[in-house]
């Protein structure tokens, strides 16, 4: 990432990104659902795909890219599958069932969300395994966290970069979860200085809960 990187400059590719997320949502109310219901899974991950990649191009051609496997080591990713694990344990089976109990109202827009990744297992699973954790990690840890470490310093970068990826989930039981989950995972990019290691750790911990999801349907 370059160095004479700006708080406008970070404000603007955030900006840019919620807005390739509300984007891509409305075309997939308004046209996808409507027009092609039973291809709608896939256009939406393909709308995403497109959009992403051309973030990214951006991104790096500006100079705001950030490398991702610079400090990559066997210990980094030890303990990335380690979060990986305790996330699923403290979130998926501790804090979550709690918060649905106390917001029952946003439980059943998570559980809508479940159904219709359900509907279509194979791009849903790209969307939440792959995608979606690659790109947050780009933005929130790469982009965000390290760009916001030399403007306003460690403890605040992790804070506010933390907030705005719970923010991004757009739910009540998903978004205090995400915020412990931010948290640790600003904590591992700080002590690994490597972003594949964040990856890591998100994509382990959403697959786990992919898979209990996808066997949780199966049983019943």
């Amino acid at each position: 990432m370059k160095n004479n990187i700006t708080l406008g400059g970070l404000i603007s590719w955030i900006v840019l990104y919620f807005g390739i997320l509300l984007f891509s949502t409305l075309l997939d109310i308004m046209i996808w659902r409507k027009r092609f219901p039973k291809s709608a899974q896939f256009l939406q991950l393909l709308t995403l795909s497109l959009c992403s990649m051309a973030f990214l191009f951006l991104l790096f051609r500006s100079g705001y890219g950030v490398p991702v496997f610079d400090g990559l080591s066997p210990s980094g990713i030890l303990l990335s599958l380690g979060c990986s694990f305790l996330f699923f344990l403290i979130l998926d089976q501790g804090l979550d069932p709690c918060l649905e109990r106390l917001f029952p109202q946003s439980q059943n827009g998570y559980a809508e969300s479940v159904q219709r990744l359900m509907s279509a297992p194979a791009a849903g699973f790209f969307h939440a395994c792959f995608l979606a954790p690659v790109m947050e990690e780009f933005l929130m840890r790469g982009l965000l966290l390290g760009g916001l470490q030399s403007l306003t310093g460690t403890a605040a970068a992790l804070l506010i970069s933390s907030l705005l990826f719970a923010l991004l989930h757009f739910n009540m039981v998903q978004t205090l979860s995400a915020l412990v989950c931010g948290l640790v995972l600003g904590l591992l990019y700080l002590h690994t200085g490597c972003l594949f290691c964040c990856m890591l750790a998100h994509c382990v911990y959403n697959l786990l809960s992919c898979l209990v999801l996808i066997r949780s349907s199966t049983i019943s």
